[in-house]
């Protein structure tokens, strides 16, 4: 079994630690030895900051949404609805009234039928 050391931490801090310790891990040293492993793999400080955060990503996410939503809107009601009301209007033409072409003027005959029907004397 490995010996114990003790080291002098504000009680604020090591309360924190404690409890993220409790909930992450089975022991303290294993959270400790965790943490510093973190730092060293990846070669960063704990004081640099490592960029947005997710909150701060969903702001940014949102606010580029919302304005992408209005510029669609915009779109939408100064260029799509007239042009499509233009188009509407030149597809929807009045029928032609209708006037017979006209050719070459020729005269009606009336056209005698050649079979009559028989006229039945009894009658």
């Amino acid at each position: 079994m490995d010996s114990f050391i003790t080291i002098r931490i504000k009680r604020k801090t090591a309360k924190r630690f404690q409890s993220f310790s409790r909930t992450h891990f089975k022991s303290h040293t294993e959270a400790m030895a965790t943490i510093l492993d973190f730092f060293l793999y990846n070669e960063i400080s704990p004081k640099q900051i490592l960029g947005p955060t997710g909150r701060t990503l969903e702001q940014v996410f949102k606010k580029r949404i919302s304005a992408i939503i209005a510029i669609l809107r915009d779109m939408e009601k100064n260029q799509t609805k007239p042009t499509l009301a233009m188009i509407h209007s030149l597809f929807e033409m009045e029928e032609p009234t209708k006037r017979p072409l006209i050719l070459e003027k020729k005269e009606i005959e009336e056209v005698q039928p050649k079979f009559h029907e028989r006229k039945n004397p009894n009658q």
